[in-house]
Protein backbone atom coordinates (compact mmCIF):
# COMPACT_ATOMS: atom_id res chain seq x y z
CA UNK A 1 0.00 0.00 0.00
CA UNK A 2 1.12 3.54 -0.70
CA UNK A 3 2.01 5.82 2.28
CA UNK A 4 -0.12 8.56 0.28
CA UNK A 5 -3.08 6.25 0.34
CA UNK A 6 -3.19 5.91 3.42
CA UNK A 7 -2.81 9.21 4.83
CA UNK A 8 -5.34 10.18 2.49
CA UNK A 9 -7.90 8.20 3.85
CA UNK A 10 -6.60 8.76 7.28
CA UNK A 11 -7.61 12.32 6.60
CA UNK A 12 -10.68 11.50 5.22
CA UNK A 13 -13.91 12.32 7.95
CA UNK A 14 -16.08 9.55 7.90
CA UNK A 15 -19.84 9.19 8.88
CA UNK A 16 -21.95 5.82 9.19
CA UNK A 17 -24.71 6.26 7.40
CA UNK A 18 -28.34 6.71 9.80
CA UNK A 19 -30.41 3.97 10.17
CA UNK A 20 -33.70 4.06 7.55
CA UNK A 21 -36.64 3.20 9.20
CA UNK A 22 -38.23 0.55 7.10
CA UNK A 23 -41.73 1.37 5.68
CA UNK A 24 -43.40 -2.08 6.70
CA UNK A 25 -41.83 -5.56 7.92
CA UNK A 26 -41.88 -7.64 4.77
CA UNK A 27 -43.41 -10.99 4.78
CA UNK A 28 -39.58 -12.26 4.13
CA UNK A 29 -39.84 -15.86 2.05
CA UNK A 30 -36.08 -17.15 2.50
CA UNK A 31 -33.85 -20.22 2.66
CA UNK A 32 -31.66 -21.20 5.46
CA UNK A 33 -29.49 -18.06 6.56
CA UNK A 34 -25.82 -18.60 5.98
CA UNK A 35 -24.25 -17.55 9.87
CA UNK A 36 -22.54 -14.04 10.10
CA UNK A 37 -19.29 -14.69 9.62
CA UNK A 38 -19.87 -18.41 8.44
CA UNK A 39 -16.85 -19.98 7.35
CA UNK A 40 -17.13 -21.94 4.12
CA UNK A 41 -19.27 -24.84 3.11
CA UNK A 42 -17.31 -28.05 2.09
CA UNK A 43 -17.42 -27.11 -1.42
CA UNK A 44 -19.71 -26.95 -4.71
CA UNK A 45 -19.47 -29.13 -7.87
CA UNK A 46 -19.51 -26.49 -10.46
CA UNK A 47 -21.96 -26.53 -13.39
CA UNK A 48 -21.58 -25.45 -16.92
CA UNK A 49 -20.71 -22.04 -17.13
CA UNK A 50 -22.38 -18.93 -18.86
CA UNK A 51 -23.97 -19.01 -22.14
CA UNK A 52 -24.74 -16.72 -24.36
CA UNK A 53 -28.67 -16.31 -24.16
CA UNK A 54 -29.67 -15.77 -20.76
CA UNK A 55 -28.05 -18.55 -18.68
CA UNK A 56 -27.32 -18.11 -15.34
CA UNK A 57 -23.41 -18.38 -14.56
CA UNK A 58 -21.96 -21.45 -12.62
CA UNK A 59 -20.95 -21.53 -8.77
CA UNK A 60 -17.90 -22.00 -7.73
CA UNK A 61 -16.11 -24.94 -7.95
CA UNK A 62 -14.85 -26.85 -4.81
CA UNK A 63 -11.54 -25.56 -4.67
CA UNK A 64 -10.23 -24.27 -0.47
CA UNK A 65 -9.08 -21.62 0.40
CA UNK A 66 -4.97 -21.80 -1.23
CA UNK A 67 -3.24 -19.22 0.19
CA UNK A 68 -2.38 -18.70 3.87
CA UNK A 69 -4.88 -16.41 5.08
CA UNK A 70 -3.80 -13.93 7.58
CA UNK A 71 -5.40 -12.40 10.68
CA UNK A 72 -7.03 -9.53 10.10
CA UNK A 73 -4.78 -6.91 12.10
CA UNK A 74 -1.96 -8.20 9.90
CA UNK A 75 -4.02 -6.66 6.59
CA UNK A 76 -3.39 -3.01 5.58
CA UNK A 77 -5.00 -0.75 7.90
CA UNK A 78 -6.45 1.03 5.06
CA UNK A 79 -8.28 -2.02 3.96
CA UNK A 80 -9.22 -2.80 7.87
CA UNK A 81 -10.81 0.65 8.26
CA UNK A 82 -12.88 0.63 4.94
CA UNK A 83 -14.28 -2.90 6.04
CA UNK A 84 -15.37 -1.43 9.62
CA UNK A 85 -16.59 1.18 7.97
CA UNK A 86 -18.53 -0.23 5.24
CA UNK A 87 -20.11 -2.90 7.94
CA UNK A 88 -21.05 -0.92 10.37
CA UNK A 89 -22.78 1.31 7.65
CA UNK A 90 -24.56 -1.42 6.41
CA UNK A 91 -26.30 -2.20 9.87
CA UNK A 92 -29.84 -1.40 10.03
CA UNK A 93 -29.70 0.30 6.48
CA UNK A 94 -32.40 -0.28 4.18
CA UNK A 95 -32.01 2.06 1.05
CA UNK A 96 -31.11 -0.83 -1.30
CA UNK A 97 -34.74 -2.63 -0.01
CA UNK A 98 -36.40 0.47 -0.63
CA UNK A 99 -34.74 1.74 -3.96
CA UNK A 100 -35.94 -2.07 -5.26
CA UNK A 101 -38.89 -1.49 -3.87
CA UNK A 102 -39.36 1.73 -6.45
CA UNK A 103 -37.88 -0.19 -8.91
CA UNK A 104 -40.35 -3.51 -8.77
CA UNK A 105 -43.64 -2.00 -7.99
CA UNK A 106 -42.77 1.14 -10.30
CA UNK A 107 -41.46 -0.53 -13.63
CA UNK A 108 -42.68 -4.22 -12.79
CA UNK A 109 -40.98 -6.87 -15.14
CA UNK A 110 -38.31 -5.61 -17.91
CA UNK A 111 -38.27 -7.86 -21.09
CA UNK A 112 -35.95 -6.46 -23.93
CA UNK A 113 -37.51 -4.20 -25.92
CA UNK A 114 -40.32 -3.10 -23.57
CA UNK A 115 -41.53 0.72 -22.41
CA UNK A 116 -41.18 -0.35 -19.10
CA UNK A 117 -37.21 -1.40 -18.96
CA UNK A 118 -36.73 1.66 -20.93
CA UNK A 119 -38.10 3.61 -18.27
CA UNK A 120 -36.45 1.49 -15.67
CA UNK A 121 -33.05 2.53 -17.30
CA UNK A 122 -33.80 5.84 -16.86
CA UNK A 123 -34.71 6.06 -13.58
CA UNK A 124 -31.36 3.89 -12.45
CA UNK A 125 -29.17 6.44 -14.87
CA UNK A 126 -31.89 9.04 -12.24
CA UNK A 127 -30.76 7.40 -9.18
CA UNK A 128 -27.40 7.26 -9.71
CA UNK A 129 -26.99 10.83 -10.77
CA UNK A 130 -28.34 12.04 -7.57
CA UNK A 131 -26.24 9.79 -5.39
CA UNK A 132 -23.24 11.62 -7.23
CA UNK A 133 -21.81 9.67 -9.19
CA UNK A 134 -19.68 10.55 -12.19
CA UNK A 135 -21.33 10.63 -15.74
CA UNK A 136 -24.27 8.53 -15.48
CA UNK A 137 -25.50 7.98 -18.76
CA UNK A 138 -27.32 5.67 -21.69
CA UNK A 139 -25.20 3.52 -23.78
CA UNK A 140 -27.30 2.72 -26.95
CA UNK A 141 -27.65 -1.08 -27.40
CA UNK A 142 -30.20 -2.97 -30.34
CA UNK A 143 -32.17 -5.44 -28.45
CA UNK A 144 -34.36 -8.68 -29.56
CA UNK A 145 -38.01 -8.26 -28.96
CA UNK A 146 -40.13 -11.31 -28.77
CA UNK A 147 -43.63 -10.79 -27.67
CA UNK A 148 -45.12 -14.47 -25.33
CA UNK A 149 -48.98 -13.35 -26.61
CA UNK A 150 -51.43 -15.31 -25.35
CA UNK A 151 -50.93 -18.97 -23.91
CA UNK A 152 -53.22 -21.85 -23.50
CA UNK A 153 -52.33 -25.68 -23.33
CA UNK A 154 -54.99 -28.37 -22.19
CA UNK A 155 -55.05 -32.23 -21.82
CA UNK A 156 -57.81 -33.32 -24.82
CA UNK A 157 -57.70 -36.90 -24.10
CA UNK A 158 -58.31 -39.15 -21.67
CA UNK A 159 -59.04 -36.90 -19.78
CA UNK A 160 -59.70 -32.59 -19.91
CA UNK A 161 -57.89 -30.76 -18.00
CA UNK A 162 -55.93 -26.92 -18.55
CA UNK A 163 -52.26 -27.13 -17.86
CA UNK A 164 -50.11 -24.30 -16.63
CA UNK A 165 -47.57 -23.19 -18.87
CA UNK A 166 -45.15 -20.33 -19.65
CA UNK A 167 -43.96 -20.52 -23.11
CA UNK A 168 -39.92 -20.51 -23.59
CA UNK A 169 -38.35 -17.37 -24.35
CA UNK A 170 -37.91 -17.09 -28.00
CA UNK A 171 -40.49 -19.97 -28.86
CA UNK A 172 -42.26 -19.54 -32.06
CA UNK A 173 -45.65 -19.09 -32.16
CA UNK A 174 -48.34 -22.03 -33.16
CA UNK A 175 -51.37 -24.37 -32.09
CA UNK A 176 -50.61 -27.78 -32.09
CA UNK A 177 -52.54 -31.01 -30.84
CA UNK A 178 -51.18 -34.47 -30.72
CA UNK A 179 -50.55 -37.56 -28.75
CA UNK A 180 -47.51 -36.47 -25.94
CA UNK A 181 -44.43 -39.04 -25.22
CA UNK A 182 -43.19 -38.48 -22.37
CA UNK A 183 -38.79 -38.77 -21.72
CA UNK A 184 -37.48 -38.81 -18.69
CA UNK A 185 -33.98 -37.14 -20.07
CA UNK A 186 -32.52 -34.42 -22.99
CA UNK A 187 -30.66 -37.68 -24.08
CA UNK A 188 -33.98 -40.29 -24.27
CA UNK A 189 -34.87 -38.16 -27.58
CA UNK A 190 -32.27 -39.48 -29.34
CA UNK A 191 -32.40 -42.72 -28.10
CA UNK A 192 -36.03 -43.20 -28.97
CA UNK A 193 -35.63 -41.64 -32.20
CA UNK A 194 -38.30 -41.84 -35.04
CA UNK A 195 -40.93 -43.71 -32.17
CA UNK A 196 -41.36 -39.77 -31.27
CA UNK A 197 -42.18 -38.50 -34.76
CA UNK A 198 -45.77 -36.96 -34.94
CA UNK A 199 -45.45 -36.11 -31.18
CA UNK A 200 -45.45 -33.66 -28.44
CA UNK A 201 -42.74 -34.59 -26.30
CA UNK A 202 -42.63 -33.97 -22.40
CA UNK A 203 -39.23 -33.80 -21.50
CA UNK A 204 -39.97 -34.80 -17.41
CA UNK A 205 -35.88 -34.38 -16.01
CA UNK A 206 -36.17 -33.56 -12.70
CA UNK A 207 -33.85 -30.67 -11.08
CA UNK A 208 -32.57 -32.53 -7.82
CA UNK A 209 -33.57 -30.76 -3.98
CA UNK A 210 -30.52 -28.46 -3.39
CA UNK A 211 -27.14 -29.95 -1.49
CA UNK A 212 -26.79 -28.00 1.52
CA UNK A 213 -23.63 -29.84 2.01
CA UNK A 214 -21.97 -29.18 -1.24
CA UNK A 215 -23.94 -25.80 -1.51
CA UNK A 216 -24.82 -27.32 -5.26
CA UNK A 217 -28.20 -26.44 -7.09
CA UNK A 218 -27.97 -29.02 -10.11
CA UNK A 219 -29.08 -26.04 -12.40
CA UNK A 220 -26.34 -26.20 -14.68
CA UNK A 221 -26.89 -30.22 -15.30
CA UNK A 222 -30.61 -29.62 -15.63
CA UNK A 223 -31.12 -26.00 -17.57
CA UNK A 224 -30.00 -28.18 -21.13
CA UNK A 225 -33.48 -29.36 -21.24
CA UNK A 226 -34.36 -26.19 -21.58
CA UNK A 227 -31.68 -24.73 -23.88
CA UNK A 228 -31.95 -27.10 -26.18
CA UNK A 229 -35.09 -29.28 -25.87
CA UNK A 230 -36.68 -28.14 -28.61
CA UNK A 231 -33.91 -28.26 -30.97
CA UNK A 232 -33.38 -32.02 -30.14
CA UNK A 233 -37.29 -33.18 -30.07
CA UNK A 234 -37.48 -31.78 -33.89
CA UNK A 235 -34.65 -33.74 -35.02
CA UNK A 236 -36.49 -36.80 -34.48
CA UNK A 237 -39.95 -35.06 -36.51
CA UNK A 238 -41.45 -33.82 -33.15
CA UNK A 239 -43.88 -31.33 -33.32
CA UNK A 240 -43.63 -29.21 -30.00
CA UNK A 241 -42.01 -29.68 -26.95
CA UNK A 242 -42.99 -29.51 -22.97
CA UNK A 243 -40.03 -29.09 -20.84
CA UNK A 244 -40.45 -29.54 -16.57
CA UNK A 245 -40.13 -25.96 -15.14
CA UNK A 246 -36.45 -26.06 -14.16
CA UNK A 247 -36.92 -25.99 -10.97
CA UNK A 248 -36.73 -28.31 -7.49
CA UNK A 249 -40.03 -26.94 -5.60
CA UNK A 250 -43.04 -25.55 -7.03
CA UNK A 251 -46.52 -24.39 -6.11
CA UNK A 252 -47.95 -25.14 -9.46
CA UNK A 253 -45.66 -22.33 -10.92
CA UNK A 254 -43.90 -22.46 -14.49
CA UNK A 255 -40.67 -20.96 -14.80
CA UNK A 256 -39.83 -19.96 -18.37
CA UNK A 257 -36.24 -19.25 -19.68
CA UNK A 258 -34.35 -18.64 -23.23
CA UNK A 259 -34.30 -21.62 -25.43
CA UNK A 260 -31.61 -21.67 -28.48
CA UNK A 261 -32.73 -23.10 -31.69
CA UNK A 262 -29.79 -24.77 -33.73
CA UNK A 263 -29.46 -23.32 -36.98
CA UNK A 264 -30.46 -25.64 -39.99
CA UNK A 265 -33.38 -27.48 -37.61
CA UNK A 266 -37.00 -27.16 -37.72
CA UNK A 267 -38.33 -24.53 -34.93
CA UNK A 268 -41.61 -26.00 -33.35
CA UNK A 269 -43.41 -24.55 -30.45
CA UNK A 270 -42.15 -24.83 -27.03
CA UNK A 271 -43.36 -24.19 -23.69
CA UNK A 272 -42.45 -25.11 -19.58
CA UNK A 273 -44.91 -26.89 -17.66
CA UNK A 274 -45.78 -27.09 -13.96
CA UNK A 275 -43.74 -30.15 -11.88
CA UNK A 276 -47.11 -30.76 -10.97
CA UNK A 277 -48.26 -31.00 -14.59
CA UNK A 278 -45.01 -32.83 -16.29
CA UNK A 279 -45.77 -35.63 -13.28
CA UNK A 280 -49.92 -35.35 -14.47
CA UNK A 281 -48.62 -36.66 -17.89
CA UNK A 282 -46.52 -38.69 -17.24
CA UNK A 283 -49.10 -41.00 -15.17
CA UNK A 284 -51.44 -40.17 -18.03
CA UNK A 285 -49.03 -41.43 -20.76
CA UNK A 286 -47.91 -44.39 -18.54
CA UNK A 287 -51.26 -45.76 -18.59
CA UNK A 288 -51.89 -45.37 -22.56
CA UNK A 289 -52.28 -42.73 -25.01
CA UNK A 290 -52.84 -39.15 -23.68
CA UNK A 291 -53.34 -36.03 -25.78
CA UNK A 292 -52.89 -32.55 -25.38
CA UNK A 293 -53.68 -29.09 -26.89
CA UNK A 294 -51.24 -26.41 -27.06
CA UNK A 295 -51.46 -22.51 -28.59
CA UNK A 296 -48.82 -20.37 -28.16
CA UNK A 297 -49.33 -16.41 -29.34
CA UNK A 298 -45.29 -15.89 -29.02
CA UNK A 299 -43.41 -13.77 -32.16
CA UNK A 300 -40.30 -11.95 -32.73
CA UNK A 301 -40.73 -8.62 -33.42
CA UNK A 302 -37.82 -6.39 -35.48
CA UNK A 303 -34.89 -5.49 -32.98
CA UNK A 304 -35.45 -2.25 -30.56
CA UNK A 305 -33.73 0.55 -29.57
CA UNK A 306 -32.15 0.00 -25.55
CA UNK A 307 -29.46 1.10 -23.83
CA UNK A 308 -26.92 -0.16 -20.61
CA UNK A 309 -27.12 2.49 -17.59
CA UNK A 310 -23.63 3.46 -16.98
CA UNK A 311 -21.91 5.66 -13.85
CA UNK A 312 -18.46 5.92 -12.64
CA UNK A 313 -17.07 6.56 -9.07
CA UNK A 314 -13.92 8.45 -10.63
CA UNK A 315 -10.68 6.86 -9.23
CA UNK A 316 -8.09 9.49 -8.02
CA UNK A 317 -4.61 7.98 -9.32
CA UNK A 318 -5.64 5.54 -12.38
CA UNK A 319 -8.65 6.79 -13.21
CA UNK A 320 -8.51 5.50 -16.76
CA UNK A 321 -7.98 1.90 -15.06
CA UNK A 322 -11.59 0.08 -14.04
CA UNK A 323 -13.53 -1.90 -11.76
CA UNK A 324 -16.64 -3.00 -13.23
CA UNK A 325 -19.67 -3.45 -10.98
CA UNK A 326 -23.21 -4.49 -12.24
CA UNK A 327 -26.03 -6.74 -12.62
CA UNK A 328 -29.11 -6.64 -15.65
CA UNK A 329 -31.81 -4.67 -15.53
CA UNK A 330 -33.50 -6.69 -17.57
CA UNK A 331 -36.07 -9.35 -16.87
CA UNK A 332 -38.62 -12.03 -17.79
CA UNK A 333 -41.92 -10.79 -18.48
CA UNK A 334 -43.41 -12.73 -15.17
CA UNK A 335 -42.90 -11.52 -11.70
CA UNK A 336 -41.45 -8.47 -11.15
CA UNK A 337 -37.53 -9.06 -11.71
CA UNK A 338 -36.55 -8.57 -7.86
CA UNK A 339 -35.01 -11.57 -7.42
CA UNK A 340 -33.43 -11.70 -10.86
CA UNK A 341 -31.89 -9.32 -10.98
CA UNK A 342 -33.10 -6.25 -9.70
CA UNK A 343 -31.58 -7.25 -6.84
CA UNK A 344 -28.50 -7.33 -7.94
CA UNK A 345 -28.84 -4.22 -10.21
CA UNK A 346 -29.50 -2.73 -6.65
CA UNK A 347 -26.23 -3.87 -5.00
CA UNK A 348 -24.17 -2.47 -7.35
CA UNK A 349 -26.14 1.44 -7.22
CA UNK A 350 -25.74 0.87 -3.59
CA UNK A 351 -22.23 -0.29 -3.40
CA UNK A 352 -21.05 2.56 -5.46
CA UNK A 353 -23.71 5.39 -3.25
CA UNK A 354 -21.76 3.61 0.29
CA UNK A 355 -18.29 4.58 -1.33
CA UNK A 356 -19.62 8.20 -2.23
CA UNK A 357 -21.11 8.97 1.13
CA UNK A 358 -18.03 7.55 3.17
CA UNK A 359 -15.71 9.50 0.94
CA UNK A 360 -14.19 6.50 -0.08
CA UNK A 361 -12.53 7.34 -3.80
CA UNK A 362 -10.03 4.13 -4.59
CA UNK A 363 -7.03 4.82 -7.15
CA UNK A 364 -8.98 2.98 -9.88
CA UNK A 365 -12.34 3.98 -11.52
CA UNK A 366 -15.16 2.02 -10.37
CA UNK A 367 -17.76 1.71 -13.07
CA UNK A 368 -21.66 0.79 -12.33
CA UNK A 369 -22.99 -0.87 -15.84
CA UNK A 370 -26.57 -1.87 -15.23
CA UNK A 371 -26.68 -4.25 -18.39
CA UNK A 372 -29.26 -4.71 -20.74
CA UNK A 373 -30.73 -7.84 -22.29
CA UNK A 374 -29.45 -10.73 -20.63
CA UNK A 375 -31.99 -13.18 -20.20
CA UNK A 376 -32.33 -13.40 -24.32
CA UNK A 377 -29.65 -11.97 -25.91
CA UNK A 378 -26.67 -10.54 -23.92
CA UNK A 379 -26.74 -8.06 -26.33
CA UNK A 380 -26.00 -5.76 -23.18
CA UNK A 381 -22.74 -7.08 -22.35
CA UNK A 382 -21.48 -8.05 -26.39
CA UNK A 383 -22.27 -3.74 -26.80
CA UNK A 384 -20.16 -2.77 -23.63
CA UNK A 385 -16.76 -5.14 -24.50
CA UNK A 386 -17.29 -3.50 -27.95
CA UNK A 387 -17.33 -0.07 -26.45
CA UNK A 388 -15.22 -0.61 -24.11
CA UNK A 389 -13.18 -3.84 -24.62
CA UNK A 390 -9.92 -2.35 -25.35
CA UNK A 391 -9.83 -0.19 -21.77
CA UNK A 392 -7.90 -1.45 -19.00
CA UNK A 393 -10.10 -3.07 -17.10
CA UNK A 394 -8.55 -4.59 -13.87
CA UNK A 395 -11.63 -6.44 -12.48
CA UNK A 396 -15.13 -6.71 -13.44
CA UNK A 397 -18.12 -8.21 -10.35
CA UNK A 398 -21.09 -9.39 -11.40
CA UNK A 399 -24.05 -10.16 -8.95
CA UNK A 400 -26.96 -12.41 -10.51
CA UNK A 401 -28.10 -14.91 -8.56
CA UNK A 402 -30.13 -13.23 -5.71
CA UNK A 403 -29.72 -11.98 -2.80
CA UNK A 404 -29.60 -14.49 -0.06
CA UNK A 405 -27.98 -14.32 2.72
CA UNK A 406 -24.54 -13.05 1.99
CA UNK A 407 -21.93 -15.95 1.25
CA UNK A 408 -19.15 -14.48 -0.21
CA UNK A 409 -17.60 -14.37 -3.75
CA UNK A 410 -16.63 -16.81 -6.83
CA UNK A 411 -13.06 -15.40 -8.22
CA UNK A 412 -11.84 -16.59 -12.20
CA UNK A 413 -8.49 -15.93 -12.43
CA UNK A 414 -5.27 -17.27 -12.25
CA UNK A 415 -4.14 -19.15 -9.30
CA UNK A 416 -2.30 -16.03 -8.08
CA UNK A 417 -4.89 -13.80 -8.52
CA UNK A 418 -7.74 -15.72 -6.75
CA UNK A 419 -5.00 -16.63 -3.94
CA UNK A 420 -3.74 -13.25 -3.67
CA UNK A 421 -7.59 -11.92 -3.17
CA UNK A 422 -8.11 -15.10 -0.79
CA UNK A 423 -5.74 -13.50 1.78
CA UNK A 424 -8.56 -10.68 2.25
CA UNK A 425 -11.29 -12.77 3.23
CA UNK A 426 -11.20 -11.66 7.01
CA UNK A 427 -12.29 -8.32 5.46
CA UNK A 428 -15.44 -9.77 5.09
CA UNK A 429 -16.03 -11.42 7.98
CA UNK A 430 -18.60 -8.86 9.54
CA UNK A 431 -20.81 -8.95 6.32
CA UNK A 432 -20.98 -12.62 6.30
CA UNK A 433 -18.92 -12.72 2.64
CA UNK A 434 -15.84 -14.59 3.52
CA UNK A 435 -16.06 -17.30 1.31
CA UNK A 436 -13.66 -16.62 -1.15
CA UNK A 437 -13.66 -19.62 -3.96
CA UNK A 438 -12.12 -20.29 -7.42
CA UNK A 439 -14.58 -20.30 -9.95
CA UNK A 440 -16.93 -17.59 -11.01
CA UNK A 441 -17.76 -14.65 -12.87
CA UNK A 442 -20.89 -13.52 -14.67
CA UNK A 443 -22.76 -13.86 -18.04
CA UNK A 444 -22.85 -10.20 -18.71
CA UNK A 445 -19.02 -10.04 -17.79
CA UNK A 446 -18.42 -12.97 -19.61
CA UNK A 447 -16.49 -11.14 -22.78
CA UNK A 448 -14.54 -9.58 -20.21
CA UNK A 449 -13.82 -12.85 -18.77
CA UNK A 450 -12.38 -14.40 -21.96
CA UNK A 451 -9.84 -11.40 -22.52
CA UNK A 452 -8.15 -12.41 -19.12
CA UNK A 453 -9.66 -9.80 -16.82
CA UNK A 454 -10.25 -10.87 -13.36
CA UNK A 455 -13.92 -11.87 -12.99
CA UNK A 456 -16.19 -12.20 -9.51
CA UNK A 457 -19.47 -13.66 -8.89
CA UNK A 458 -20.98 -12.28 -6.24
CA UNK A 459 -22.67 -15.46 -4.24
CA UNK A 460 -24.81 -15.09 -1.61
CA UNK A 461 -26.84 -18.35 -0.25
CA UNK A 462 -28.44 -19.75 -3.54
CA UNK A 463 -30.76 -22.67 -1.67
CA UNK A 464 -33.75 -20.75 -2.87
CA UNK A 465 -32.91 -18.74 -5.75
CA UNK A 466 -34.21 -21.16 -8.24
CA UNK A 467 -37.54 -21.81 -6.83
CA UNK A 468 -38.21 -18.44 -7.81
CA UNK A 469 -35.95 -17.46 -10.56
CA UNK A 470 -37.71 -16.94 -14.23
CA UNK A 471 -41.30 -17.33 -12.51
CA UNK A 472 -44.52 -15.46 -11.37
CA UNK A 473 -42.88 -15.81 -7.74
CA UNK A 474 -39.97 -13.28 -8.32
CA UNK A 475 -41.47 -11.13 -6.44
CA UNK A 476 -40.15 -7.87 -4.04
CA UNK A 477 -42.32 -9.41 -0.76
CA UNK A 478 -39.21 -12.29 -1.22
CA UNK A 479 -36.05 -10.09 -0.65
CA UNK A 480 -34.40 -9.68 2.62
CA UNK A 481 -33.59 -6.13 3.46
CA UNK A 482 -30.26 -7.10 5.71
CA UNK A 483 -29.72 -9.70 3.04
CA UNK A 484 -29.46 -7.16 0.31
CA UNK A 485 -27.85 -4.13 2.45
CA UNK A 486 -24.70 -6.31 3.45
CA UNK A 487 -24.79 -8.33 -0.38
CA UNK A 488 -23.73 -4.49 -2.01
CA UNK A 489 -21.45 -3.53 1.37
CA UNK A 490 -19.92 -6.54 0.11
CA UNK A 491 -19.61 -5.62 -3.09
CA UNK A 492 -18.83 -2.42 -2.38
CA UNK A 493 -15.89 -3.94 -0.22
CA UNK A 494 -14.39 -6.18 -3.02
CA UNK A 495 -14.39 -3.19 -5.43
CA UNK A 496 -12.41 -0.76 -3.37
CA UNK A 497 -9.86 -3.69 -2.29
CA UNK A 498 -9.60 -4.46 -6.18
CA UNK A 499 -9.43 -0.62 -7.28
CA UNK A 500 -7.12 0.34 -4.62
CA UNK A 501 -4.98 -2.79 -4.38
Amino acid sequence: MRPASCLLLAAVAFACQASRPRETAPPVIHAESMPVGGGSLPGTHASSGPVVGGDKPSLPSATAVTATTPRIEELPPVFVDVADRLTAAAQGRTRAWELLAVLSDSFGHRLSGSRSLEKAIDWTIAQMKKDGLDNPRREKVMVPRWVRGTERARVVAPIERDLVILGLGGTVGGKVRGEIAVVDSLAEIATRGAELRGKIVVINQAMPPFDHARHETHYGDTVRIRGGGASEAAKVGAKAVLVRSVTANSLRSPHTGALRYEDGVKKIPAAAVTLEDAELLARLARRGPAQVELSLGAKTLPDSESANAIAELRGRELPDEVVVIGGHIDSWDVGDGSTDDGAGCMMAIEAAALLKELGLVPRRTIRVVLFTNEENGLRGAKAYHAAHGKEKHVAAIEADTGSGAPRGFGISGTPEEVAALQRFAPLFDGLGASVLEAGGGGADISPLTKDGVLSLGLHPDVSAYFDLHHSPADTFDKIDPDHLERNAAAMALMAFVLAER
